[in-house]
């Protein structure tokens, strides 16, 4: 039975130099001493423990354990286990890396002893403790049944009692796993220690396996299009300094929020060139641009076309654009005492000034009525009317239109000299052009 456990003891030595168990190193093995109380003796005896374990999952182990017990008590067996190990470190009730880690473990074997052999059962409660990345110390009490026998009484010395050796038993054991440690994506980090272990293949990636991201923005470098210069993820890591949803790599005017439709650069005055090329930035909304972005002017007036009302025609400011009005000295139409007809003399001097209407672009005309002291207000005021329609009539009939003359009617009350005398009456039986301007 010495033999035995210098067996294992030795097997403690060869494995110590192996390096706790995990989902990386899934199997490991287990040695250490313990001690252990017969139910039936009361001597303590010394014993030794041996496994090897298999890594199940996040809560179980499996353990194929042999035990050996040994002393002047008798206490010497040999009992092979076959144990479950619950994990109670299993993220569910305790932290995976607690400092210290319970379990509880049982299962079926068979035990030889001094007297005979059988069918024997464990179960117990333990603690461990890492101690390192693939080493554990491992301290445990449990309860083991073992066989029935006819054995020397320990009250009554060579007196033959049948009983049965259930042990109450305390080890302590030093764990050793084993194994390859994965390192699933490839990336030199094994997957123990490898916070990103999803990286893909011929990424860079730092200590932790976690992906290179030199500026910090949180965009990995391989998905990085500005990985020198930290950005938004939205962006490709990329920056956008102005907040116009346009990166600055794409940005012409990455200091200035801007359209797309500009590659980001604005147009302050709204006239679809954008500012960097509009010699004009502050052209009134709504005015047609050239190319520069700069007002039409069409006549070439200085006047820009929105604000001139005559944008074809050339005209200063101070008449919205529009050519000066020019004005026309036209000569008195005269007519006879008491007559409304027009005189030869005055249908030449209305035919130079239709035509000169004609030829123009835009024209006003008003005529004022006169007659002379003879005959009664009201009479002198009808024959006044009648003599300013016939000037009128006379232009319209010579194409001037209707639109753009006037007339009024003052019978003798504007003489233009005293009636005293048959010559001065003459001069006010007259027409007179109030108004007569153009725009060639």
């Amino acid at each position: 039975m010495k033999k035995f456990t210098l067996f294992f003891l030795s097997l403690f030595f060869v494995f110590g130099s192996v390096i706790a168990q995990n989902a990386e190193k899934k199997w490991a093995v287990g040695l250490g001493p313990g001690i252990a109380h017969n139910n039936h003796l009361t001597d303590i005896s010394f014993m030794a423990d041996a496994y090897l374990s298999r890594y199940l999952g996040s809560s179980f182990d499996v353990m194929l354990k042999a035990e050996s017990g040994f002393g002047q008590g008798g206490v010497d067996f040999i009992n092979p286990m076959l144990n479950l190990r619950y994990k109670l470190y299993n993220g569910y009730i305790f932290s995976e890396t607690a400092a210290v880690q319970p379990y509880i473990y049982g299962g079926p074997g068979i035990m030889w002893d001094n007297q005979d052999n059988g069918l024997s059962w464990d179960v117990g409660i333990g603690f461990k403790f890492p101690i390192g990345d693939n080493t554990s110390l491992f301290l445990e009490g449990g309860w083991k049944t073992g066989t029935e026998g006819t054995r020397t009484s320990a009250v009554e010395p060579r007196v033959p009692v049948t009983t049965t050796d259930d042990f109450l038993k305390i080890t302590g054991i030093i764990e050793f796993a084993f194994g390859a440690a994965k390192d699933s994506d490839g990336d030199g980090v094994k997957d123990k220690k490898d916070k990103c272990p999803g990286t893909p293949a011929g990424v860079a990636v730092d200590e932790d396996g976690c992906p290179l991201d030199r500026d910090g923005d949180g965009v990995p470098d391989y998905k990085d299009d500005c990985p020198d210069e930290a950005g938004d993820a939205k962006f490709n890591g990329c920056p956008d300094k102005d907040g116009d949803g346009i990166p600055d790599k794409d940005d012409d005017c990455p200091d200035v929020a801007g359209l797309a439709k500009f590659k980001g650069c604005p147009d302050t005055d709204g006239d679809g060139v954008p500012d960097p090329k509009d010699k004009c930035p502050d052209t009134p909304k709504g005015c047609p641009v050239d190319a520069d972005g700069c007002p039409l002017d069409s006549d070439g007036d200085g006047v820009i076309d929105c604000e001139d009302n005559c944008p074809t025609e050339a005209g200063p400011a101070s008449n919205k654009g529009c050519p000066d009005w020019v004005e026309l000295q036209i000569s008195n139409i005269y007519f006879d005492f008491d007559k409304s007809d027009l005189k030869p003399e005055g249908q030449a001097e209305l035919d130079k000034l239709a035509s000169e209407l004609n030829a123009s672009k835009e024209y006003s005309i008003v005529v004022g009525g006169h007659a002379d002291s003879i005959g009664t207000d009201a009479y002198n005021m009808k024959l006044s009317e009648r003599r300013s329609q016939a000037v009128v009539k006379y232009l319209l009939m010579k194409g001037v239109n209707n639109a753009f003359v006037g007339s009024n009617n003052y019978g003798e009350s504007k003489p233009a000299v005293p009636n005293t005398s048959s010559e001065n009456r003459a001069k006010n039986r007259r027409v007179e052009f109030e108004e007569a301007k153009i725009r060639k």
